[in-house]
């Protein structure tokens, strides 16, 4: 679940602009995994803290005859690429020896450390890496490709197996969606909008039993709330987060190819 402000993907915006197409995405969990008690490891509540118990791993797998990561998100990491209006756009799973530097600075931006919480020293984003990529395959992390050159980091997840569902309707198989957009030069182009819906349409195509895509951005981000609404999701509900008041924001399968 996203941190102090993020949406299961969620756009921020900087204070400087208040237009919709200025809106920056950045999506965390709430709370974050940067909370540093005790010598600096992560003491919160999030995505990365539930575990499934190993029996039913263990069963889950032996039954489908494949690993159990693969099934929970439909093989996220092979989605392969998908056109959009700003180019050719692709999902690829976070490698740490060849993108921590990189998702490093990124979370060091201050338009994007308002909200994920992960500035300071790498070590703090290479924990929240290595948590979701260690786990058990229902949270994958992935730098976003345009024409080739990463450009934003998401996270794919399972919203029903997240703490996010103890403060929602939760529904079977829902998918959430974290998501940041990296350099400065590629906020403010309109991309926002248009990235969180080709990448919600991916899911729901490449996720034949999830019917929903759901979003927690902050209730104060008027503009972020809006360019949810322009991807195609809908308003909800407001949710009473850990650490914010939050817009419900959803995508419906059924919805899909009227909004």
């Amino acid at each position: 679940m996203p941190p102090t402000d993020a949406g299961t993907a969620v756009e921020h915006v900087s204070a400087a602009s208040t237009a919709p197409d200025a809106v920056q995405l950045s999506d965390p969990p709430t709370p974050t995994v940067a909370d540093t008690r005790g010598g600096g490891e992560p003491d919160t509540e999030d995505t990365l803290d539930l575990h499934l118990p190993d029996d039913f791993v263990a069963r889950f797998t032996e039954e489908a005859g494949r690993p159990l990561a693969d099934d929970l998100l439909n093989g996220a990491g092979e989605w392969g690429p998908i056109g959009t209006r700003a180019g050719v756009f692709e999902l690829t799973p976070v490698r740490l020896e060849r993108d921590l530097p990189v998702v490093a600075r990124w979370m060091n931006d201050p338009a994007v450390a308002a909200f994920w919480q992960l500035a300071g020293e790498q070590r703090l984003t290479e924990v929240h890496l290595r948590g979701q990529l260690a786990g058990d395959g229902r949270s994958l992390p992935c730098l976003g490709l345009l024409d080739g050159t990463p450009m934003s980091y998401w996270e794919i997840y399972r919203a029903d197996l997240d703490p996010l569902a103890r403060h929602y309707p939760a529904r079977p198989h829902d998918t959430g969606v974290h998501l940041l957009i990296g350099s400065g030069a590629d906020r403010g182009r309109g991309l926002g909008s248009g990235l969180l819906r080709a990448v919600a349409d991916l899911i729901l195509d490449m996720r034949p039993a999830c019917a929903r895509v759901v979003a927690e951005p902050d209730l104060r981000n008027a503009p972020s709330v809006t360019a949810f609404l322009a991807a195609g999701f809908r308003y909800a509900a407001e949710l009473d987060l850990p650490d914010k008041r939050a817009a419900l924001m959803i995508r419906d399968r059924s919805l899909r190819h009227l909004m």
